[in-house]
């Protein structure tokens, strides 16, 4: 059984400055639980079928994603800074709906859970981080990250291995 997920992965000026600023805060103060994956923002919840039922949810995905993209496709509704999570809520009403169809489209006799829906969208850059670090991530974050930037995103199917390297096996550039 394969762990699969679905993701929205920017692309452009503000992944620059997010990647850029992974590096920086793992230098700085060392890992959090965001540095184990690239910048993202989950659509779907982790969840479990063999290799062979892949391209059932490529072509799924394909026929939800296959509808005219509004502009922007997500929209940056805030940078947030808490206690215990640093990052980026976003908004896209198409984007929950094109997860929905996923959802509907993606019949495999093979998965057992059913597939779980994010509703809260957003892109962390921080979590899991010590407290007395929280300052210092939000000031690096602050200098380097501009949710502003110029910023495209692509749907991403990935697969992820037990030794936690990933595999993406299609992307869908929503321009």
């Amino acid at each position: 059984m394969g762990e699969l997920i679905v993701y929205a992965c920017p692309i452009g000026k503000l992944a620059e400055q997010i990647e850029n600023y992974f590096e920086q805060s793992q230098r700085m103060v060392g890992r959090n639980a965001a540095h184990a994956y690239m910048p993202h923002c989950t659509l779907t919840g982790f969840f479990h079928d063999v290799e062979t039922a892949i391209p059932l949810y490529l072509q799924a995905l394909d026929r939800a994603l296959a509808q005219p993209y509004p502009q922007p496709v997500i929209t940056i509704v805030q940078m947030t800074f808490r206690p215990d999570w640093h990052g980026l809520e976003l908004r896209s009403d198409w984007l929950t709906q094109r997860m929905s169809d996923f959802a509907n489209l993606a019949h495999a006799p093979t998965r057992r859970e059913n597939l779980r829906l994010k509703t809260w969208l957003h892109l962390s850059f921080a979590y899991e981080f010590q407290s007395e670090q929280g300052e210092q991530l939000a000031d690096l974050a602050r200098q380097l990250i501009c949710p502003e930037a110029s910023v495209d995103w692509e749907v991403r199917f990935y697969q992820r291995y037990p030794d936690r390297t990933w595999n993406c096996h299609q992307s869908w550039l929503l321009k």
